[in-house]
């Protein structure tokens, strides 16, 4: 039986994480998702934080779409 040398792929570069969205202040909803997000990182519910981040981001502040 003849084998086949193998050889590993390289290594995958991936991009620094981005920066956490802050919440606008005086946003209420800002706040509440903020405060969930600290929650979520005490839990270590990293899925949570990240959904978060999204809302936030997401959250149109009165901004044309």
């Amino acid at each position: 039986m003849t084998s086949r040398p193998t050889t590993m792929d390289p290594p995958v570069c991936l991009a620094l994480p981005s920066r956490e969205p802050d919440p606008v202040s005086g946003c209420d909803i800002c706040l509440a998702v903020a405060n969930q997000r600290f929650e979520a990182k005490a839990n270590s519910d990293w899925s949570k934080v990240t959904d978060c981040n999204v809302e936030i981001n997401r959250h149109p502040h009165g901004r044309a779409e």
